[in-house]
């Protein structure tokens, strides 16, 4: 079949009550738009096209390059916005398939179903049944089952009201007949807009063939109109995307309290506590577990590593065996090596730590490279930057470092060397020298503290 797809994404969503645009609005990791380009992009069409209008430019920058987009000028309703796409069409061969900007759970499966068999039909039409349809558009059907009309809510009675079949908006139609059957279409309403639903009379006002498809999951073509709506869609996104996780062996601790927010691959016994988020690209290895309260993004944790509570990590490597946190962050460019330990309070940046290394906590670390088996006492920091550049401090094997040292980069630290608690250290340490870079220690008797002076 010969397919081409029109995403329409004029509107402004005034219900959202936002100065953006509503299919710029996130849902996951990315805006409404860009799912709805990317399940349209899996279907392989001819040309995919975005009706653009309100904040068009903001909305072009989200679209790839092979995606083309037409501007809607003035918002006169769904039938002007798809007349305005078949302009830039080549051909009239095959169908046309029209999707929205706001629809962004809809799947590939669905649509393939309003597509199957769809060359024998004028006209396929997508719909669900809704519990509470509210001011959804109502599927009319004669006596004998077929579609005979789509009603506005607006525009129907009380009896049509209680119908719970509604229309998603989305369709196949075929092309041909859309553009014979354009020019038909009248105005709905005093401001002149158009509905592509009335296609659905004009269709069978000529004995064309009209089909209604049911889809099996009244969410897919659940459309976003208020904050809430964005709210229930997040729920259901992560809810299926938990779900798939699940199936694949990960123990999660409650399926509703983990966000996930990019493509996370899992080996096997990983367990994740509430209040997780996982962003972007995340590995986890086999055995490894997240704890309550943390976030992963972009980074790789191999087998068997521990997240403690309250811990952040971002565009860090966590090799074998290691174990973060709790209340850690570990910044991008990090690379904790097998057996090592970051514990509470500890940050690191662009920081290398040899296996067996430890910070335990209240330490900071940024542009380190820090080898095997080496001790980071409390309040350690690696003082980086000069005011100009940043500065590495690199400290070789079985190092000890006492708690609240202060290393000044550019340092070089060999190994086996021993740096006394309370120094400052700004000059190179030779392998098992021990380095004390303090003051020496003066009292004063009988002094008194100007609070108690007359």
């Amino acid at each position: 079949m010969i397919l081409d797809i029109v995403i329409l994404a004029a509107g402004k969503g005034t219900r959202m009550k936002s100065e953006q645009a509503k299919v710029l609005h996130f849902l996951g990791e990315k805006p409404l738009i860009t799912h709805v380009v990317q399940v349209a992009q899996s279907l392989n069409p001819q040309t995919l096209s975005v009706v653009v209008g309100h904040q068009a430019e903001a909305v072009k920058k989200e679209l790839p390059r092979d995606v083309n987009s037409v501007n809607q000028e003035k918002q006169l309703g769904t039938g002007h916005a798809v007349a305005e796409a078949v302009k830039v069409l080549d051909d009239d061969n095959g169908m046309l398939l029209v999707m929205f900007g706001d629809v962004p759970l809809i799947s590939v499966m669905t649509l393939r179903k309003v597509l199957e068999g769809a060359d024998d039909y004028a006209i396929s039409v997508l719909t669900a049944n809704f519990m509470k349809p509210g001011n959804l558009g109502r599927i009319i059907r004669g006596v004998s089952g077929n579609i005979e009309k789509i009603v506005e809510a607006v525009d129907a009675s009380e009896e049509e009201k209680t119908l719970q079949e509604i229309n998603s908006g989305i369709m196949a139609i075929r092309k041909s007949d859309l553009i014979r059957w354009l020019p038909k279409l009248k105005p709905a309403n005093a401001q002149g807009e158009l509905y592509l639903t009335d296609m659905i009379e004009i269709a069978l006002d000529e004995s064309a063939r009209v089909r209604a498809v049911v889809s099996d999951d009244a969410d897919e073509v659940m459309g976003i109109n208020t904050q809430w709506d964005l709210c229930n869609a997040e729920r259901i996104l992560q809810r299926r995307r938990v779900e798939e996780l699940a199936l694949e062996g990960v123990k999660i601790a409650d399926p509703n309290r983990l966000d996930i927010r990019g493509e996370v691959q899992v080996g096997k016994d990983c367990f994740i506590d509430v209040n997780v988020v996982l962003n972007g690209s995340v590995v986890l290895g086999d055995g490894v577990s997240i704890g309550p309260g943390s976030v992963v993004s972009d980074s790789t944790l191999a087998a068997g590593v521990k997240v403690l509570p309250h811990s952040v990590i971002d565009g860090a490597e966590i090799r074998a065996n290691s174990s973060i946190g709790p209340f850690a962050r570990v910044r991008i460019g990090t690379v904790i090596g097998e057996g090592a330990k970051i514990g509470n309070f500890v940050e690191t940046k662009k920081a290398i730590l040899g296996p067996g290394s430890k910070a335990s906590h209240l330490a900071y670390l940024g542009d380190a490279n820090i080898g095997a088996n080496c001790n980071i006492g409390a309040g350690t920091v690696t003082c980086n930057y000069d005011g100009v550049e940043k500065n590495e401090t690199k400290i070789g094997d079985g190092v000890f470092v006492g708690t609240n040292s202060t290393l000044v980069a550019p340092l070089q630290i060999d190994n086996d060397a021993f740096i006394a608690a309370g120094s400052t250290i700004t000059s190179h340490v030779k392998e098992s020298d021990l380095a004390v870079g303090r003051s020496k220690q003066r009292n004063i008797e009988g002094w008194v503290p100007p609070s108690k002076r007359e």
